[in-house]
């Protein structure tokens, strides 16, 4: 939690320089390129389409290639912007990546719509996915075995689901997966399965699980009683205000009625800004 807390330490900054940067003029033309992370597939989609309908003449193109690699394609100069569902590390910030929180996201804890299981301590949640406990019966369920789904190296979510829970190159997995609507419907097919994914994308093909006795819900995130959450992170190699005229604008319209509106529709937090 301590790294999501860092981030936003950054927000306040974020918000000042949008707000200073940026054109709103309809006339302004280019193209934008991001890269990076699965989870932000809505998001991104959303924006890129609203986006585009107030700034026809601006092209927004993204690729959804995992939160590091995106941050490297970034890093290369290939990209505008790095999209990462975790906040950036020293390393990656030392190398002049700026990091800019759009939204805050949830990491939802999802099983197949058959386990009776409903809550998990962080402690059992450690021990399913290390492989001390490999049976839903020895945390309250049926006599089944627990199949360990996750994602691949690379991905923000991963990251930020191993830091939270304090599992870091400790987990057991059965399979991992390269994407998370791949996660989703790998744990909806897979009696006993048990997988984490953004919380946006929840659907009533699986159950959630409780942490702690706490829901993923968005109010229980900003009152901190969840663990789960991470920051949705756009970016740049420096500062908005030293970007493109067309990327200012992207960033510009985030922060706009309109943009935050379409964040909010998605079921993601706006990022605190005082």
């Amino acid at each position: 939690m301590k790294k999501f807390l860092a981030a936003g330490t950054a927000l306040t900054l974020f918000a000042s320089v949008l707000t200073g940067c940026g054109s709103s003029n309809e006339s302004v033309s280019g193209s934008i390129a991001l890269a990076g992370s699965t989870s932000m597939n809505k998001l991104c989609d959303a924006l890129s389409e609203s986006f585009m309908e107030e700034y026809p003449d601006i092209n927004v193109q993204v690729e959804y290639t995992g939160s590091t690699a995106g941050l490297e394609s970034l890093a290369a100069g290939s990209v505008d912007i790095g999209d990462a569902s975790r906040a950036l590390t020293d390393d990656e910030k030392n190398n002049g990546l700026v990091e800019n929180v759009v939204a805050v996201d949830g990491i939802a804890l999802i099983t197949d719509t058959e386990n009776e299981v409903t809550n998990l301590t962080t402690e059992q949640l450690a021990d399913i996915y290390t492989g001390k406990i490999t049976n839903w019966s020895e945390v309250g369920g049926k006599d089944e075995s627990i199949v360990v789904i996750g994602r691949e190296n690379g991905s923000g979510t991963r990251s930020a689901f191993e830091e939270l829970v304090d599992v870091e190159e400790q987990c057991a997995y059965a399979q991992e997966l390269d994407s998370t609507g791949a996660v989703l419907g790998k744990v909806a097919a897979t009696p006993g399965a048990i997988g984490y994914v953004s919380l946006d994308v929840v659907d009533d093909t699986v159950s959630k699980i409780d942490l702690n006795g706490v829901e993923a819900t968005e109010e229980n995130i900003l009152a901190g009683d969840y663990l789960l959450s991470r920051p949705f992170v756009m970016a740049t190699m420096g500062e908005i205000s030293e970007q493109s005229e067309a990327v200012q604008t992207w960033f510009e319209y985030i922060n706009s009625d309109a943009g935050q509106e379409v964040i909010s529709s998605l079921g993601l937090i706006l990022p605190e800004t005082k």
